[in-house]
Formats: structure tokens, C-alpha cells, sequence
């Protein structure tokens, strides 16, 4: 994003916050519904990704049709985006050369991201692959997978692709625990292979349950992560509930080590443990209340929104700990899948590709 609707949003905020202040002792409903109110405002500001991100979780804990637009946004770019990679496939070393791309691209910025980028770039394809196996999931949550023309293709080269070394090896675990287990399930939801026990078993040798209180904090961050998300997206992110008996052994945990959670783990952990419980229907769970005290207490009251740890209120850098927190704080109750956007999207424009084929 440019310098300028940065400045905006940034502007935006301190003016929002005046208009919506928090009261001196706010319930979570209302502390939620305040962040939800700025970041609502200021939607149209943020990136795309920033937009789709938001408006996704917003719409499937509402169901409600102001987020469509940026959601159907998404879905046009994601079709042409999958057409591209779909094509690519067809040229011999296409997938290599992306994923040098890619990895040549990843952030540097922090040392979790540099070790990131070192851990992917020996791992062969396996950065474009990620990549396509994101957008093949996103697509089937529109409901538009099978309008994609040669998603066959991308599901057969998926296959071939060394996906039970990488997902189980502990140093992929240890950097990136969190997209370990969401590759686990998109892998298994595209009926591509399932490795979910796998990848549990892997994951336990690394975090085996006796060593937890010895791990550092980013180490332990990372652990609370990966648990969160084999729940977050078993229920396919938050369009369907999770099974609390497959996952009890996750959420034993989280109730035994509350205290460290609500003491030492960051805002969009704690929210995503809270959403844990609450994709298990089980939203009067002890955990929960206090995540939500937590929650709350975060907030800045000058500004109605919950700041990074070292005080940053950028509304752009702060969306997913935010829209985290108005789940957390303003849970419905139900859940809404999707949205299914086969029958909104106007009819793709059919391009040609270097083969001669016609792709989407």
C-alpha cells in the first residue's frame, strides 16, 4: 500500500476513536463492537489482502452482505491468479522458477521471516506449491473450484509434491507450526493426500506435552499457534464447527496453561485460543471468559483498538489481532459458509494461453 492511504487510515483512526470511545468499563460486546466500527470505516483503506482477511471473518460470524463486495473482489483476483498458475503448469520449470520468486521475495524484515524464507528455499517447489494449494482452498470456499478450468492439473501436480517430508519435518514445525497444520487440512479438504495424523504425531515429538513449561516464548508462541490452527482450520476457518472430541487434547491444554496464555502470549494468540473453545461449542468455557477480560484490557480507550505490544496503532498492521478480538468479543454463535459466490460473479473473460488452450 502507498505512503498516502496509510496517513489515512492512520488519521482515520485517531478520528474514529473519538467519535465511538470506549465507556470506562466496557462489556466485551461493546468493546468489540467498537473496534469493529473503526475498522469497518476504515475497509475501503486497507490492501486487498488486508480487506479479504477481515471481511471473511466478519462474514462468517454474520453472515452479513456488506462484506460481499471485498470478498467478491478477492474471488475475481483468485480466478485469475489460479489461471495464471494453471497455465504455468504447462511449461517445463514454470513451478521451479516461481518458487525461486518467491522465496527471493519473501519478507526479511524480522528474524522469524528470515528463517522462514531459509527454511523454504530448501524445499525445492514447495513454495509455489503453497502458494496454489491457498488459492485451490480459497476458491473452494467460494464455490468456484470446479468452475476453474484445468484445476485438475494443479490438484495432480500438488500430488506429486514431497508434502509428507516437509509437513513432518520438526525444523518446518518449529518455524511454522501454524501453515504446517493448515496444509494438513487444505491438503485433505482438496482430497489431495491426508496427513493430519502425521503431522499431529509430528508435532507432538517436537512439543511433547511434559516439555511445554520449558519452552521460550517464541518458541511456545509458536506451539499455541499450530494447536489453534488445527482447529481454525479444521472448521475450514470459521464456516462450519469443529469436532471438540478430535481436538480435546488441544483444548485440555489451553485450559491447563491459561494463566501463561492470558500472561505471556500475545493479543492474536489469546484470540485465537478464545476462538478455539468457541469452534468447539463451547463458548461458556472458563478460558474464554478470561481471554475476553484480557481482550478488553488491551484495548487503548484513546483509541478503541487493541495496539501491537510495542504501542503501534497502524490499523493496517494491527487488522488481524483486531478483527481476532471483535470475533472473540462479539460471538454470535453461528456460523455462515462461504459466502458461495458461483452464481454472483459475473462471467469470467476467457483468455487464451500460450498452448492454445482456453483457461479461465
Amino acid at each position: 500500500m502507498q505512503c498516502r492511504p496509510a496517513i489515512r487510515v492512520y488519521a482515520m483512526l485517531w478520528l474514529l476513536a473519538g467519535c465511538v470511545a470506549l465507556a470506562p468499563t466496557p462489556t466485551p460486546g461493546e468493546a468489540g463492537r467498537t473496534i469493529q466500527a473503526i475498522y469497518d470505516a476504515a475497509l475501503p483503506e486497507l490492501s486487498h489482502d488486508k480487506q479479504r482477511h477481515y471481511a471473511q471473518r466478519l462474514y462468517r460470524i454474520s453472515g452479513d452482505p456488506a462484506y460481499l463486495s471485498p470478498l467478491e473482489a478477492h474471488a475475481q483476483r483468485l480466478l485469475r491468479q489460479l489461471q495464471d498458475a494453471i497455465a504455468g503448469l504447462a511449461k517445463p520449470g514454470y513451478a521451479a522458477a516461481r518458487s525461486r520468486e518467491l522465496v527471493a521475495e519473501h519478507a526479511q524484515r524480522t528474524a522469524k521471516q528470515r528463517a522462514r524464507r531459509a527454511m523454504l528455499a530448501e524445499w525445492g517447489e514447495i513454495a509455489f506449491g503453497r502458494k496454489l494449494l491457498f488459492r485451490l482452498v480459497q476458491s473452494d470456499y467460494y464455490g468456484l473450484l470446479a468452475e476453474v478450468p484445468g484445476h485438475e492439473r494443479a490438484l495432480d501436480y500438488l500430488a506429486g509434491l514431497e508434502w509428507q517430508s516437509f509437513l513432518t519435518d520438526p525444523e518446518v514445525i518449529r518455524i511454522y507450526a501454524a501453515q504446517v497444520a493448515n496444509q494438513a487440512e487444505f491438503l485433505h479438504q482438496l482430497g489431495v493426500v491426508d496427513l493430519r495424523h502425521e503431522t499431529r504425531r509430528a508435532f507432538l515429538e517436537v512439543y511433547p506435552p511434559d516439555a511445554t513449561a520449558t519452552l521460550d516464548e517464541a518458541s511456545y508462541h509458536n506451539r499455541l499457534y499450530g494447536m489453534t490452527h488445527m482447529i481454525i482450520a479444521d472448521s475450514r476457518y470459521y464456516q462450519r464447527w469443529a469436532d471438540p472430541e478430535r481436538h480435546a487434547w488441544v483444548l485440555d491444554a489451553f485450559a491447563r496453561e491459561i494463566d501463561r496464555i492470558v500472561t505471556d502470549a500475545t493479543a492474536d494468540i489469546q484470540a485465537e485460543v478464545a476462538l478455539s473453545f468457541l469452534l468447539a461449542g463451547q463458548p461458556h468455557h472458563p478460558a474464554v471468559a478470561r481471554i475476553r477480560q484480557a481482550l478488553v484490557a488491551a484495548i487503548d480507550p484513546s483509541l478503541g483498538i487493541i495496539p501491537s505490544p510495542s504501542g503501534n496503532a497502524d490499523l493496517i498492521h494491527g487488522e488481524h489481532r483486531n478483527v481476532l478480538a471483535i470475533m472473540v468479543l462479539t460471538w454470535p454463535g453461528q456460523l455462515h459458509p462461504g459466502p458461495d459466490l458461483s452464481r454472483q460473479l459475473p462471467e469470467p473473460e476467457l483468455l487464451p494461453v500460450d498452448n492454445g488452450e482456453w483457461q479461465l
